[in-house]
């Protein structure tokens, strides 16, 4: 699956929010965001521009695009999978998405970032109940056990981001088990459990027009 290559801070100035693409130098003094927070380009100063409705539901539906690291083509299939789905909407498109395989070694600490942990899955350095997954959008489910492979245990950078997954809280739904470097998904995730302010009716209503 095609994705995203650029710049990753030029998005987070794009939304005027920190989006956490790039991992520990997100919590450094380097981070890119902290020094220009406003938009890139030449006129990303101008405060006084006027926004529509449709641009205002455009900016979130990119904003979560870019934090789960999709293309639309991806995303719209995501969308389409949630509208068929019982419940509301917008609460089963960030339910599926958190469920994402690269998003939940993320969220349980094996990952400084998204795209570092799609890349981790990439080159098959983990284990989904004992089976070789290298498919960064396969969905877990309840009672998964997520292992690192044997010859992926002595991985430093793996072991670095577990032992720093206390900065950014694990979620209620995972469970971390740092001695043998193994996560179990307890639940499926809920709707409370996503921090990230994102406003999913939005997308709902762009998607709908």
């Amino acid at each position: 699956m095609a994705r995203y290559t650029g710049a990753s801070c030029r998005m987070c100035r794009r939304e005027s929010l920190k989006l956490f693409l790039k991992g520990d130098r997100c919590y450094s003094d380097k981070c890119a965001f902290e020094r220009r927070s406003f938009a890139p380009g030449q006129h990303g100063q101008n405060r006084f521009r006027k926004v529509s409705d449709y641009a205002t539901q455009l900016r979130e539906k990119q904003k979560v695009k870019q934090i789960y690291g999709m293309l639309e083509a991806q995303f719209k299939l995501y969308f389409e999978r949630a509208d068929r789905a019982k419940g509301v909407t917008g609460a089963n498109l960030l339910i599926l998405l958190e469920r994402r395989l690269d998003n939940a070694l993320y969220r349980a600490g094996f990952a400084s970032s998204r795209n570092q942990a799609r890349q981790f899955v990439r080159h098959s350095h983990f284990l989904v109940n004992g089976k070789k997954v290298n498919i960064p959008s396969y969905q877990v489910t309840a009672g998964d056990v997520i292992t690192v492979k044997e010859k992926s245990s002595k991985n430093e950078l793996i072991k670095d981001n577990i032992e720093g997954a206390v900065r950014r809280g694990v979620p209620s739904w995972l469970e971390i088990d740092q001695t043998k470097m193994q996560g179990t998904v307890k639940a499926l995730p809920n709707r409370e459990e996503i921090t990230m302010p994102i406003q999913e009716q939005l997308i709902v209503e762009l998607y709908s027009k």
